[in-house]
């Protein structure tokens, strides 16, 4: 995510083009660009820094505003900072992300009128007096109230995007709240976020928004509460309107939930620019409610702290990490199970890993590894798909007829297995060469906005490295391995073997075609091998061809083994023998075994 001290930095790098862009009638005055004012008449009230450490630093003398470039942008265009980077991002011919994604069905907008707060209500009491919320705050954030039931609306730019619903009643100890039904997640409090502010304080709840409203501090809410993953579904909605904040301070509560938000929100939101502050009380509204000054208050978020980086760390504070992988919590393996049954237990498809997957022309690769994506998006993967050798309708093509089991799904069944891809799958809309670089930012962005964790390449050849350069090779293959490790994803990268006397002889690791860095650097590395001799006899069999017993015997044969010749952070090593169902396209345990729906579907 390219952020506004970003985008600003690349606008200093061309300060005197935005001047002249941006304010035509000023002028050059030795390291200075004079103008008049905002307006842009001529004059020297408003001066600019051309060159030197702060080249883009502007100050208008008459009316004591200053910034640098992209606050230039929004002053002289009288838009709001987030529309600024974008305009600035367009002057600077940054483009937007070829990226696709299935959309999401069009949300409800709430209906509900919401009368202003009464004095006498019991809502505004249990506020004001319990909560030592001041009455003009709970007015700026248009607190509004259902008998004994506090409502929150959630507006954005003008418009109730959201409605909360809090009771004040609790039964046996525990809040209970819900938002109203099919809304857009967002968050609580962006009306009273300054446009022009760079930083923001991202909170786990509304009183704590409110509360650091009332202390002066800009503040949003998460809706859903501290947790991970589908707690924070509203990031995929909010995450273009972060480029905005140089810094953000996350604000969680100490619990198992509030540490788990700010894990996956360090990483989302990026390491470099989030703070985490330390506070007396349990939460800030507590910290009101103890009588806690606003000169304190903002003592403790300018002292917030950076987390050290991930790569330092005392070894003892990793032992329930390591405890972890010796008894994974609840039985679970840490990580994705292949769709076959001898397989559990045998291979894992982990976090931070890259696995290979090599074959012959023909062979299958991409069709096995279709069917280990779906059995990982029905276990809950997120999974985004760079096919650069195939369309994306062929491709969603081949994967819903393995979904469905069948050869011919319905119009209805393939809409209904488009609905289950909604929240699982996303394609790298592109066919033919890509630049790696390029799909990496891709990548990140889809990590990012949408907490992808699985990431396909198909397939290595198709991406803009020569086959005889195998420094550029190695290089992306490391690229890989820090992407893998620095964002905790599994990439699965398709690669094509050298080529052999015939195709009787499965590919191992060491036959991949370019550089041997691609097998060394990968966690895994896997094979897919079919029996084209068995093909041939059965071809020749349902011809009517008479074959003698030995060929008979070849027809009881599996018809493709998938190899795992390395392994690195796994005990096993080894080759499965599957059964190619030609219906489904799927890949099965045994010869009678008969091929998974993975999307249930009935017309009633």
């Amino acid at each position: 995510m390219m952020t506004a001290k970003d985008i600003a930095k690349r606008l200093a790098e061309r300060t005197e083009e935005v001047c002249k862009y941006l304010l035509p009638n000023g002028i050059r005055q030795g390291n200075e660009f004079c103008v008049g004012s905002i307006r842009g008449e001529a004059g020297k009230s408003l001066k600019v820094h051309l060159s030197g450490e702060k080249a883009g630093v502007w100050s208008d003398f008459s009316t004591g505003q200053s910034g640098d470039l992209l606050d230039l942008f929004s002053a002289v265009r009288s838009v709001s900072l987030f529309d600024a980077i974008n305009q600035a991002k367009g002057w600077l011919g940054m483009g937007t992300s070829k990226f696709t994604a299935y959309k999401p069905p069009t949300f409800a907008k709430p209906d509900q009128k919401l009368p202003p707060l009464s004095p006498t209500s019991e809502v505004f009491t249990y506020l004001t007096n319990e909560r030592k919320l001041l009455p003009e705050t709970l007015a700026s954030f248009k607190v509004s109230q259902d008998g004994r039931t506090i409502v929150l609306p959630y507006v954005r730019d003008g418009e109730i995007i959201l409605i909360k619903y809090i009771k004040l009643d609790r039964d046996n100890g525990k809040k209970d709240s819900w938002v109203s039904k099919d809304c857009q997640p967002s968050l609580y409090g962006w009306e009273l976020v300054p446009e022009d502010a760079r930083s923001v304080i991202l909170c786990e709840g509304e009183l704590d928004c409110m509360t650091l409203h009332q202390y002066g501090l800009p503040a949003l809410s998460v809706p859903f509460g501290a947790g991970k993953g589908a707690k924070h579904k509203w990031l995929e909605f909010e995450f273009d309107r972060f480029s905005r904040f140089d810094e953000i301070c996350l604000c969680f509560d100490s619990d198992q939930a509030g540490q788990e938000a700010i894990t996956d929100l360090l990483e989302r939101l990026g390491r470099h620019r989030c703070r985490i502050v330390s506070l007396p009380y349990k939460d800030p509204n507590d910290c009101l409610k103890a009588g806690v000054t606003r000169e304190a208050m903002h003592e403790l978020f300018a002292a917030a702290k950076t987390l050290d980086p991930d790569e330092f760390k005392q070894a003892s504070t990793l032992v329930e990490k390591v405890i972890d992988q010796f008894y994974p919590p609840d039985g679970t393996p840490l990580g994705y199970a292949p769709p076959w049954d001898k397989a559990i237990g045998k291979i894992i498809f982990r976090p931070a890993e890259l696995s290979i997957v090599c074959g012959i022309n023909g062979h299958g690769k991409s069709q096995v590894l279709g069917h280990v994506m779906l059995h990982m998006m029905a276990q809950g993967a997120r999974i985004c798909v760079a096919s650069l050798e195939l369309k994306p309708a062929r491709l969603l093509m081949r994967l819903t007829r393995q979904a469905a089991g069948l050869a011919e799904p319905t119009v209805d069944y393939i809409r209904a297995i488009h609905h289950w891809y909604e929240d699982k799958l996303w394609l790298f809309d592109l066919v033919g060469t890509a630049k790696a670089d390029r799909l990496l930012e891709v990548f990140l962005y889809a990590r990012q906005r949408y907490g992808i964790d699985i990431f396909v390449i198909d397939s290595f050849l198709k991406l803009d490295i020569p086959e005889e350069d195998y420094k550029a090779q190695k290089s992306l293959i490391e690229k890989l391995c820090d992407f893998k490790n620095q964002h905790n994803c599994h990439v699965f990268l398709v690669v094509h073997p050298r080529k052999g006397v015939d195709e009787s002889k499965a590919p191992g690791k060491l036959d991949t075609k370019g550089t041997g860095a691609i097998s060394d650097l990968a966690d895994n590395c896997f094979a897919v091998w079919r029996n084209k001799s068995k093909e041939e006899l059965k071809r020749q069999h349902d011809g009517g061809a008479l074959l003698n017993p030995k060929e008979l015997e070849e027809l009881k044969k599996p018809d493709c083994f998938l190899i795992c010749d390395k392994q690195r952070n796994g005990d096993w090593e080894g080759r499965f023998a599957l059964w190619f169902d030609p219906q489904s396209f799927q890949y099965l345990n045994h010869e009678t075994q008969r091929p998974r729906q993975f999307v249930q579907f009935s017309l009633r």
